[in-house]
């Protein structure tokens, strides 16, 4: 039993070890999974017995044990709810004598730049505590390692946040302003925290039992700097507002027209450059979307036709640009007849290895990344790659052996891998033809050998089933 109750005077009384045994999947070999990884991290309990950390530090885990200060005596922990795309997770522990005698961490406020933190955690290189401190040196909106394709907003410190030091608090003042995430490679005496409006709207979504994410707007601002562009537009003031570029959502597409100026989201004037000022610090406009949650409604103002407007604009979470960032769900694919067909998403690419976005060629970058945007007409939803060819007499003579885009099989488009498996079990043909992208022609499957071989193939190669959706 833990009979003392500890105070906020010592916050590292609450500061937890985490420790993650993960399993991730192979995207090259959908079925099957990669080796069990031990890996450590930090967090620190909050309100209502719970335990804050990152939510890299536990994706992909089969078992999470959790210590507290100066205890070597491990507990089980579970995942209550997870936000891959701002990198919180929060824990339960299902002994609740664990919580005994400690206090939880009260989240206090945006930190000032200039301004001095302590981190608290256990990093790599030791088993014990660490403490250290440093100035908050910026404030600003960057890209989230752990979706990959979503940018929030974070703050730079010199304090040093090792491997280890994820989910552990950053505190001022004795409250937490942060929680520490992660670093840039290269740089020296440079990481980085989620502060307080990051980890404050987690909490608001989680309070109805599930997690939604930050919503966006479905536009792209550009800036509006040229002074006969405004003119033209008949903008009087020269510092104010930013053109709406792209329209990438419903929701947008039904309030903006292209080349609306935005003059103010949120109640935040929004600047020629597309930034506002948020709490003292210059951010990208973005930030005044992202502050509501999931359904809401954000007030805007536009300036369309030399008149300006006041618009109630509905925002949700993006999930169609899933494909674009990092996953955590176990891969999709279908085998048939050797063919593995998968996704095309990032985490496939990966697959190429660390300089995946060279390797894998301009095609299929254009194709997940960029055709939705240039080409909306002729975008796929779900693009699908021959992944990899499994060796087998029915398949012995085709010359692809995988890692390309499929365009057709039996003459139909495939935008899916639904598409994929409906063309092959639906025809009746006596062969599939199947046609690939980038013009990289077609091959051939006898279809009454094909079908009487996948289940030998399937058994040969060790996999369970035929598809995985």
């Amino acid at each position: 039993m833990f009979a003392l109750l500890l105070s906020a005077a010592e916050p590292e009384k609450s500061v937890i070890q985490i420790m993650t045994f993960s399993q991730q999947p192979d995207w090259d070999e959908p079925w099957n999974a990669r080796q069990v990884r031990r890996s450590t991290g930090s967090g620190f309990v909050i309100k209502g017995n719970r335990i804050m950390t990152n939510a890299h530090v536990v994706s992909w885990a089969k078992q999470i044990q959790v210590r507290r200060f100066q205890d070597s005596r491990p507990h089980i922990a579970q995942v209550a709810f997870v936000g891959h795309d701002c990198d919180i997770a929060i824990l339960t522990v299902d002994d609740a004598t664990f919580f005994e005698g400690l206090e939880p961490l009260p989240i206090g406020v945006l930190p000032e730049v200039r301004s001095v933190v302590n981190t608290i955690g256990y990093p790599a290189g030791g088993e014990q505590i660490s403490y250290t401190s440093g100035v908050v040196s910026r404030i600003e909106i960057i890209n989230y390692v752990q979706p990959g394709n979503r940018s929030l907003l974070a703050v730079q410190t010199d304090a040093a946040i090792n491997p280890g030091n994820s989910g552990g608090p950053v505190i001022q003042d004795g409250k937490v302003v942060g929680v520490a995430f992660q670093g840039t490679p290269g740089l020296e005496n440079t990481g980085f925290f989620i502060p307080p409006p990051v980890i404050q709207h987690f909490l608001k979504d989680v309070e109805d039992g599930s997690y939604h994410g930050f919503p966006q707007a479905g536009i792209r601002l550009a800036p509006l700097i040229n002074p006969a562009f405004r003119d033209f537009l008949k903008l009087t003031d020269p510092t104010r507002g930013a053109r709406i570029d792209t329209l990438t959502s419903d929701s947008a597409k039904a309030f903006f027209k292209e080349d609306d100026v935005l003059l103010e989201a949120n109640g935040y004037p929004v600047a020629a450059d597309a930034t506002i000022l948020y709490e003292g610090n210059q951010v990208n406009g973005g930030i005044a979307f992202s502050q509501a949650q999931h359904g809401a409604k954000v007030p805007v103002k536009v300036w369309r036709d030399g008149k300006e407007l006041a618009i109630d604009l509905p925002v949700h979470v993006n999930t169609k640009d899933r494909l674009e960032g990092n996953q955590y769900a176990p891969p999709r694919y279908y085998v048939y007849a050797g063919l593995v067909f998968t996704p095309l998403s990032r985490d496939y690419l990966a697959t190429f290895g660390q300089n995946w976005s060279a390797v894998a060629g301009i095609g299929l970058l254009y194709e997940l990344f960029y055709r939705k945007n240039t080409e909306p007409d002729t975008a796929r939803s779900e693009p699908v790659m021959l992944s990899t060819l499994l060796a087998h007499e029915v398949n012995a003579n085709m010359e692809i052996k995988g890692r390309v885009l499929v365009d057709s099989i039996n003459g139909k488009r495939i935008d899916s891998l639904a598409d994929a498996i409906g063309a092959i079990e639906s025809h009746e043909g006596s062969h599939h033809l199947i046609e690939f992208g980038e013009r990289l022609g077609f091959e051939c499957l006898d279809r009454e050998a094909a079908d009487l071989a996948n289940e030998g193939i399937l058994k040969t190669y060790g996999i369970q089933s035929d598809r995985q959706l």
